[in-house]
């Protein structure tokens, strides 16, 4: 019990902090209202001159609510800081939360108004365009500056904070109540306000469909469908998920409709091409503008949020019920928007008349078989025809009985019994290719699934003019849930274009399945890919996350690897341990534009014999390294933090940087982390910014070095933040062993996001101002 007792400690502490980010982002609010108001007296002095800017009933629309919405939370904040300042595990604030709740009546009066606000807003600020001229309007004695802008600048973004208030504060209700203990007098007080805000929300959301009549089909005689597969559609610059078929003579896009009532799925008709009219355009013809990529971080949060979720699922399988559907409701949502962001490929086809569609793709191997589909099909096709609208409708209806692919296609298809894919590390080594007819410049890529769809993992280097070409590059591959490795092989094309769409030929493609039986053996495994005619071989070796990450108590006395930091930096009479400041300053001085450094493997006889060389305090250790790879020493580096018998971060903070990271409140999240980081021990916490140090002035290079902030937290997160002891603080069903991989990646994922916001941080306080506390610094 004394443990859980350290948890309710831990967890009103971040009551503390989760608070004092709820008042700093109040200031800010007030601030925004206050904002919104400050015209509103100008105007309403200026509405009974002769010269009026607005009358006073544009004026009562347009700020409608927006007083007594100030003075709500004008309310609240002076309520809750005189009892956050003066904190105590048993300080009170539900009675608070809930009496804001209970005055969310305003905002929905405010909301009912909000379109006719913002339609009035720009009216005025239209028809106020004479007193752009007129600058300074004198009444009453006082001058008031009232350019063009102060009306234009008030409307629609300001006018939107208030709803978005809502959505956030409900946000930061949850991150209060799971660090509320249930036996806490709050708890019920800000469940009820969290329930009363949620229901608030849906009711905003809830959007009202008119029903359609469904028409009955018949299939159509001879027309078949080949394929269909969920895409992504880029309209205008917007990502829209499409569900595409591929029949025996025409190409249609459609969209799933919102269900209304009990019907099952009903698909609406967005375009479609008829095969003989099908190209396949590049870009030059159709000059579109890049594709916005979206941030790597984004598509973490999303894996962490779809691995927190499947766990909820494993531990809820136990007692089925409305939860398990909730969850899985919620699962699907969070895939579907995946899929949405992740991909960035173009995949381009237009019609007879030039009209181009482009769908984004995460793999080109998959590109490229839409289009050999494709082609195979249209040598079939000769001519073009158009659909009357009644036989679209009846096509499209027809696609609900016909689909194969049903759901998005990531991890809820998988059905719990089948394998749950790999997760860990995939050492990769290409080898060679043989029976190429022609002499080119050749690479090859591997792809591998992760959360369903394939990414794009690894690129040897170009081998020119040969039919025989030896790469021997060896690639280190996270795996998540992998379950299929695939290889494509490309001829290099001399011209280069802008626009980075790759003009490279593929020549050919396959793929193995990643079977763990045969991976599970300590050796390479040798194998070979043969694709129409075409045979590259590789070597594979798999070592699971379980393994590769395990800690081990310190039993050694001497030497630095595996023994206590503290230990090595207190023998050494130094801050940082002398292993670190050597590897660092060896990288720094050859490897900063090294592609891939700290990414790409280093020779592992090499990393031994620097292991061994650091133990056994050889005073030949620097010329070791000045001969030796650079890859071999960031190995080195890595693997000295990764031996280490307790992480850098502490077994005993883990948590709580894990639930700091996890916060929604960003100026709240702050102060937690950097306190957090102040209250590590001094060796791990100068060895942890002389680090930090470093990999910022590597990913400065990232245009050479292709190691971002992302990249390298994804490297040194689990390698600096795994807890030593097997059993994690992810409670595991122990009747499940599935959970197990799924709370590993979801830990990782944690760890990485860790490293990647101190990373981030644009400067940390030197210890020396650690023991001023920054808590309730509300500064925003």
């Amino acid at each position: 019990s004394s443990m859980s007792e350290l948890d309710v400690e831990k967890g009103l502490e971040m009551r503390k902090w989760v608070l004092s980010g709820i008042l700093a982002s109040e200031e800010a609010y007030l601030s925004h209202l206050e904002a919104l108001l400050l015209p509103m007296k100008p105007l309403k002095a200026a509405a009974t001159t002769s010269q009026p800017m607005l009358t006073l009933q544009q004026i009562e629309t347009i700020f409608f609510k927006v007083p007594e919405l100030h003075e709500i939370h004008k309310d609240f904040y002076d309520g809750l800081l005189p009892r956050v300042q003066q904190w105590s595990h048993h300080q009170c604030v539900g009675d608070l939360f809930q009496k804001l709740a209970s005055q969310l009546g305003v905002y929905r009066a405010f909301v009912d108004n909000y379109k006719v606000a913002v339609e009035t807003a720009e009216k005025c600020c239209q028809a106020n365009s004479q007193f752009a001229e007129i600058s300074e309007v004198s009444f009453k004695g006082t001058y008031i500056i009232l350019s063009k802008q102060s009306l234009i600048s008030l409307p629609p973004s300001l006018l939107y904070k208030p709803v978005d208030r809502v959505t956030r504060s409900t946000l930061v209700l949850h991150d209060l109540l799971k660090h509320t203990p249930s036996s806490h007098p709050d708890h019920p007080l800000l469940q009820d306000a969290l329930r009363i805000s949620q229901n608030f929300l849906s009711s905003i959301n809830e959007e009202i469909t008119p029903r359609r009549q469904s028409m009955t089909v018949k299939k159509g005689e001879n027309r078949q469908l080949l394929r269909d597969q969920f895409m992504v559609e880029l309209v205008e610059g917007a990502r829209k998920l499409r569900h595409v078929f591929l029949f025996t003579d025409l190409l249609l896009c459609a969209k799933l409709k919102k269900q209304t009532g009990g019907k099952g799925q009903q698909y609406d008709c967005k375009w479609y091409i008829p095969l003989a009219d099908v190209t396949f355009q590049t870009i030059d013809e159709s000059e579109s503008s890049p594709v916005s990529q979206i941030p790597e971080e984004e598509i973490d949060a999303m894996k962490v949020k779809i691995s927190q979720i499947k766990n909820e699922i494993q531990r809820e399988k136990v007692d089925k019920g409305k939860v398990l559907d909730r969850l899985r409701k919620k699962l699907c949502e969070q895939e579907s928007l995946l899929l949405l962001i992740s991909p960035c490929m173009a995949f381009r086809v237009s019609n007879r008349n030039g009209k181009g569609y482009t769908f984004l793709i995460s793999s080109d191997y998959e590109r490229e078989e839409w289009r050999e589909i494709i082609r195979e099909q249209q040598k079939k096709c000769f001519k073009s025809f158009s659909l009357t609208s009644l036989e679209l409708q009846m096509l499209t209806n027809s696609c609900v009985k016909l689909q194969t692919v049903h759901n998005v296609p990531l991890t809820i298809n998988k059905e719990d019994d089948e394998s749950m894919g790999l997760y860990g590390f995939l050492n990769v080594i290409v080898h060679s290719a043989t029976g190429l007819k022609q002499s080119l410049n050749l690479y090859c890529t591997l792809e591998v699934d992760s959360f369903g769809y394939f990414v794009n993992k690894a690129k040897t280097r170009v081998y020119r003019d040969t039919t025989e070409p030896n790469w021997n590059e060896e690639f280190e591959i996270e795996l998540e849930g992998s379950q299929t490795l695939r290889l494509l092989c490309y001829s290099k094309v001399k011209q280069c274009r802008d626009d980075g769409e790759n003009m490279d030929r593929i020549m050919a493609k396959g793929q193995i399945q990643l079977d763990p039986p045969s991976l599970q053996g300590k050796d390479w495994q040798r194998t070979v890919i043969s694709m129409n005619g075409i045979e590259v071989k590789l070597s594979m070796r798999f070592t699971s996350r379980e393994f590769s990450l395990k800690r081990m108590p310190s039993r050694k006395q001497s030497g630095v690897f595996g023994v206590k930091i503290g230990a090595v930096t207190k023998r050494e009479h130094s801050k940082v341990p002398l292993i670190v400041r050597q590897c660092v300053e060896e990288i720094e001085r050859r490897g900063m534009e090294e592609l891939g450094i700290y990414r790409v493997s280093g020779v592992a006889t090499d990393i031994q014999a620097l292991k061994a060389a650091f133990d056994a305090n050889n005073k030949d250790v620097s010329v070791m390294m000045s001969e030796m790879d650079v890859n071999a020493i960031a190995g080195t580096l890595k693997l000295y933090f990764r031996e280490l018998p307790e992480p850098l971060f502490t077994d005993e903070l883990y948590a709580n940087f894990t639930e700091g990271i996890a916060l929604s409140d960003s100026v709240a999240k702050e102060s937690c982390m950097l306190n957090l980081l102040l209250s590590l021990p001094e060796p791990n916490l100068l060895t942890f910014l002389f680090l930090l140090d470093h990999l910022k002035r590597v990913a400065e290079n990232e245009s050479v070095n292709k190691m971002s902030f992302h990249n390298l937290a994804t490297v040194f997160g689990p390698t600096l933040l795994r807890p030593s002891e097997k059993d994690s603080k992810i409670p595991a069903n122990p009747t499940q062993p599935i959970s197990m991989s799924d709370s590993w990646s979801l830990e990782v994922m944690s760890q990485v996001q860790i490293l990647l916001y101190f990373l981030q941080l644009e400067a940390i306080p030197t210890p020396d101002s650690k023991r001023q506390s920054m808590l309730f610094s509300t500064e925003v």
